[in-house]
């Protein structure tokens, strides 16, 4: 029988990525709070389903940022279980690699490194979270997913039953470093690059008159198609293993002309009953 209440708890590691989570789950309809003292959830539940006002979805983010407060958060789901209320843990990991190197680039302290020791702070965090990851309904590693991919995972799980494979194809410059989180790369190099025209250099991938420059070699034409194929040949095979996201990389000297319409007529192709489509451009505005 299904519940008045839709209820979402996403916590997990710092640094996997909470907060893109969260930013998901709002996207979808749901009523959030961010970092609410896990002690006070369920009377926060209680009197959101006795007013009943709003969105019937909530989500809450339980998180380690509330130190002596996080305690007690088994006696808090238990309590929930006995409201008008269906809810699902997500648990968000990462290596301690990836949560190291995500700290140093965003330059900020972990909660628990005092002494600004980022691996002593998050062994104790896993110490302190076993007993919720232990609960959790869905356990996500983002160790090598970027934003896009935790938000197509999000969306998958609280979808239900959606079985469509979440296709990113994103263009890039090979000058500014390959790009890391795709499961495919393919090479457009070869393809006679607009920027040496001089009417096409200020423009991009996008503008028509460089879709059609690149477009009127065979070989971008049969690379495409031959592109295309091989997409449509793994999915259906993906999905059949449980698999719903996948990154497709097209990758040219600077990121802005060949890959840019490569990416944009592939992304214009696929898509249909089993593909749901998101088109990137990581270097167009550099």
């Amino acid at each position: 029988m299904k519940k008045d209440i839709e209820l979402i708890v996403i916590s997990g590691i710092s640094g996997a990525g909470k907060t893109t989570a969260l930013r998901a789950v709002e996207d979808l309809g749901y009523y959030c709070m961010d970092n609410i003292p896990p002690q006070l959830l369920s009377t926060f539940v209680q009197l959101y389903v006795q007013n009943k006002k709003g969105p019937s979805k909530i989500a809450v983010v339980l998180d380690i940022r509330t130190r002596e407060f996080f305690q007690g958060i088994s006696l808090e789901l238990e309590r929930i279980k006995t409201f008008a209320v269906d809810y699902k843990l997500i648990f968000l990991d990462a290596s301690d690699q990836t949560v190291v190197k995500r700290y140093q680039e965003m330059r900020r302290p972990h909660p628990l490194a005092a002494d600004g020791n980022i691996l002593e702070g998050l062994r104790e965090e896993r110490d302190k979270l076993q007993a919720i990851k232990n609960l959790a309904d869905y356990i996500i590693d983002t160790s090598r997913m970027n934003n896009y991919k935790l938000r197509a995972e999000i969306n998958n799980i609280l979808e239900q039953g959606d079985s469509k494979m979440q296709v990113s194809i994103v263009s890039f410059g090979f000058k500014n470093g390959i790009l890391l989180d795709a499961d495919y790369v393919f090479d457009v190099r070869f393809i006679p690059n607009p920027y040496y025209i001089e009417n096409l250099k200020k423009q991009s991938g996008k503008d028509q008159e460089v879709k059609d420059y690149v477009f009127s070699f065979e070989d971008a034409k049969n690379y495409i198609d031959k592109i295309q194929d091989l997409i449509n040949f793994i999915v259906p095979r993906y999905i059949k293993e449980g698999r719903l996201q996948l990154t497709v990389g097209i990758g040219c000297t600077g990121g802005r002309h060949r890959s840019v319409a490569i990416s944009e007529e592939l992304g214009a192709r696929l898509g249909g009953e089993n593909i749901k489509i998101a088109v990137d451009h990581r270097d167009l505005d550099r």
